[in-house]
Formats: C-alpha cells, structure tokens, sequence
C-alpha cells in the first residue's frame, strides 16, 4: 500500500497490510506532529503533495528497498493538508524475513521519502510561518 492521505492515517491498517507470513520481523516508523522545532513553537503543520508523482516516487522507494533488503512488503502513506499537534503524518512498515533488514529498510525509506518525494512541509508558529526544506 502506497499512498497520499487526505484523512487521518489508520496506523493498524498499514501495519496488517504489512504483515507476511514470510517474514519475522516488521519496523512500522509513525512520524507525528510534534508541538516545537528549531525552539520554535508549533501550532500545525501543512502539507502540499504532487500527488500522481510523489506515488510514484514512492513506488519507486519501495521497489528499490525490495531489492536492496528483499523486504516481502512495504506500506508508506503520508498525509496532506492540515495537521495538528499529535497527528499522524506518515507511516511507513517494513516487513522482512530478518530483523536487522526490516530496521535498515524502513530507517532508509523514510530519510529518503524526505529528501526526494514531491511533499512539501509548512510549519505554523504562534508567531509566524515557514515553508521547510528537506533534511539532508
């Protein structure tokens, strides 16, 4: 499962859709908004998506993982629109026949969605705005 949400992310869901039977091990990573950044207080976050390519993109994650740590299954969804304190912004799980595959792949997936998928990041402040840039 790959997708862009514009609704509250079901974290049980994406971790069932993950599970195999061929694996012992799935990582589920859970980004959440968190209420500071930077010793700046957040009030929200926004996010805007290019939908049709930041799926693609995705997928292409996903498939390069399943050839770099033979995972058996990945789900990745990330929201868009306007979140609040304590939402769920995207997860991403990782099924794998081994532990250690599982946590590289799911660690890999995430620090790169952030620097290549079309998701663009605005943080609310009490006392302003910023657009984000991707973390290196």
């Amino acid at each position: 499962m790959i997708a862009i949400a514009d609704s509250p992310i079901n974290i049980q869901e994406c971790i069932d859709a993950a599970q195999s039977e061929r694996a012992g091990a799935v990582d589920v990573f859970i980004g959440t908004v968190r209420n500071h950044n930077k010793d700046k207080s957040v009030v929200r976050l926004e996010f805007e998506t290019y939908d049709a390519m930041a799926v693609k993109k995705m997928q292409e994650l996903a498939d390069e993982a399943q050839v770099r740590w033979n995972t058996e299954k990945i789900v990745m969804v990330h929201r868009k629109g306007v979140l609040s304190i304590g939402d769920v912004a995207v997860v991403i799980a990782v099924a794998t026949p081994h532990r250690a595959a599982s946590f590289e792949a799911c660690k890999w997936l995430i620090d790169t969605l952030k620097q290549v998928v079309p998701i663009w990041k605005k943080e609310v402040y009490d006392n302003g705005e910023e657009w984000l840039e991707a973390h290196a």
